[in-house]
């Protein structure tokens, strides 16, 4: 499928009334608008997504726009490739479609795209993932930030998957934080839920999270929680406590969801028993894969896994050139 038009203008940049909070497509983005459907469909805004294409292939471009010298010397500029992504290793997929947005943001000419998996599958090592036809010399300069995207994210993916599989049966969802890499926050909450893990917060004004420095600044946990709801009645408060003890005082002033810091297992299940449903429940810190079905199985509502998008590492994924017989000129 062709998803962009040599002809368009990109525009980028994610300015006021961009719309990607109404699920309304921009006119301006300079993407296919059968991508920007797509992207808009993942919960992504497609000028964020074309910004962040944009920042990638410049790291690649010199002051003076020299380009990439090793293929402008070997590669003619009539030239026309099929490159196959394809997976090195076992794990779950995610940010084909930005990969598809960076390759689409490089390519002088039309490009083609056959999907052979969807953001979220599963793959095995030597799956192909995309099949892509555009000029050579574009294909190779998008080649490395597509893929710098691409196994960012799936390895983000495979990591959250890991954690569904060690909940499963409990009832506990794995969530991520706000840990993630700078200007990369929405790219890599969206590869979370492709691995079936739930968002936490995606800005500070989402809701209100009581930790133990505001706990400090405003006199106690009981007064820092009284002067959010206060001034933020509306939105939800989540508060986070270190002892037991702590739990009565915020559930009385009416906590939508706590957060156990540092809580072993057995002292999770007493905090379950003692909060009998009145609020959700959150475990964070000492967290394993190993000990997450002992977690889980305790009753908390939710584990907060911030090592899913600060630790995780990649899914190595690689792009193939095939012969010029099945896809050059």
């Amino acid at each position: 499928m062709p998803l962009l038009d040599a002809e368009s203008d990109r525009q980028p940049g994610c300015g006021e009334g961009c719309g990607c909070a109404d699920g309304e497509v921009d006119e301006e983005s300079g993407l296919d608008p059968a991508l920007v459907e797509v992207l808009y469909a993942d919960g992504l805004d497609p000028l964020l997504v074309e910004d962040i294409a944009l920042v990638a292939l410049a790291e690649d471009q010199d002051e003076h726009g020299t380009g990439d010298v090793t293929t402008l010397a070997t590669i003619a500029e009539d030239a026309v490739s099929v490159g196959d992504f394809t997976a090195r290793q076992a794990g779950t997929v995610a940010g084909l479609h930005i990969a598809e947005a960076v390759l689409s943001v490089a390519a002088t000419a039309d490009l083609e795209v056959e999907r052979h998996v969807a953001d979220g599958d599963r793959v095995e090592a030597g799956q192909r993932l995309l099949t892509v036809r555009t000029r050579t010399r574009d294909l190779l300069v998008g080649e490395r930030p597509a893929l710098n995207l691409l196994c960012r994210l799936s390895g983000v993916a495979t990591a959250t998957r890991a954690w569904v599989d060690a909940l499963e049966g409990t009832g506990a969802t794995v969530r991520d934080t706000r840990k993630t890499t700078p200007g990369l926050r929405a790219l890599e909450k969206f590869a979370v839920r492709c691995g079936g893990g739930e968002n936490h917060r995606m800005s500070l004004s989402d809701a209100a999270l009581i930790k133990d420095n505001h706990v400090v600044a405003a006199g106690g946990v009981t007064a820092a929680f009284k002067a959010v709801r206060t001034a933020y009645p509306d939105l939800p408060v989540e508060v986070e406590v270190d002892r037991l003890d702590q739990i009565e005082p915020v559930l009385a002033e009416g906590a939508d969801l706590i957060l156990l810091d540092n809580f072993t297992p057995a002292r999770t299940a007493e905090a379950v028993a003692l909060v009998a449903g009145r609020a959700r429940l959150e475990s964070s810190g000492g967290l394993t894969l190993a000990n997450a079905q002992e977690y889980g199985r305790t009753g908390v509502d939710h584990i907060a896994v911030g090592a899913l998008t600060h630790s995780a590492p990649i899914l190595d994924i690689g792009l193939d050139l095939r012969e010029s017989a099945d896809g050059g000129n």
